[in-house]
C-alpha cells in the first residue's frame, strides 16, 4: 500500500493556543468518505529525554506529581526543547536543571511520536554518560525528589508498571537492549 494521505481537511479552527500547545479541530473526510472531526495538538517544543548513567550502572530517576495524571510519577530526567535549539543543548540544560548533574558523553538512542493519534509530539531522548555532580536547579512548577539507584531496579520499576511514562520506559527498555547487546 502507497504512503498516501486518505484523509481530506475541508476546514481547520484554532480552538486554544498558548506558549506550549495549539488544540487544533479539523472538518474533515475520513478514509471511508464520511464526514467528521479530528482534534490535534500542536506542540511548540520537542520532548527531552535524559538516561544519566555512571560506570557502575546506577541512574537517576526524578520522582513529581503529574497534574494531567492526578497521580506521582517516577521518571527519566526530561523536560522540553525549543524546535529552533539543539536538541542536545536542551538535554544538558534538563539533566543539569533536574539532577544538577552535567556529563561528558553523550548518545541520542531514540527518537519517537508520543502519542502520534493526537499530538505532532516529538520526542528525543540520550544516555549521559561520564557524569559530573552538581546542584539541581528546578523550575519554580517542579517539586522534584531524585532518586539514584541501580539501572537494573529502574529496569524492573518498568517490568512491573511503576514507571508508567513512555519517554522513561522506552529509554529504559532501549538502554537495557543495548547493556545486553554489549553497546553501553
Amino acid at each position: 500500500m502507497e504512503e498516501i494521505n486518505p484523509w481530506k481537511t475541508l476546514e481547520s479552527e484554532v480552538k486554544y493556543d498558548n506558549n506550549w500547545i495549539r488544540l487544533t479541530e479539523h472538518q474533515v473526510i475520513n478514509p471511508s468518505g464520511g464526514k467528521g472531526i479530528y482534534g490535534t495538538v500542536n506542540f511548540k517544543n520537542l520532548a527531552i529525554g535524559i538516561l544519566p548513567l555512571d560506570e557502575n550502572y546506577n541512574t537517576w530517576l526524578v520522582g513529581q506529581y503529574r497534574y494531567a495524571l492526578d497521580a506521582y510519577s517516577w521518571e527519566i530526567p526530561e523536560g522540553g526543547g525549543p524546535l529552533n535549539e539543539d536538541p542536545l543543548e536542551s538535554a544538558r540544560r534538563e539533566l543539569l536543571e533536574e539532577t544538577g548533574m552535567s556529563a561528558r558523553n553523550w548518545k541520542e538512542i531514540q527518537r519517537m511520536h508520543l502519542s502520534n493519534s493526537v499530538s505532532d509530539e516529538l520526542s528525543i531522548i540520550y544516555i549521559a554518560t561520564d557524569l559530573i555532580q552538581g546542584i539541581a536547579m528546578p523550575e519554580e512548577t517542579e517539586e522534584l525528589v531524585v532518586k539514584k539507584l541501580p539501572f537494573e531496579e529502574a529496569y524492573q520499576m518498568v517490568l512491573n508498571g511503576k514507571i508508567t511514562d513512555s519517554m522513561s520506559v522506552a529509554a529504559i527498555l532501549k538502554a537495557k537492549l543495548m547493556i545486553l547487546n554489549r553497546e553501553l
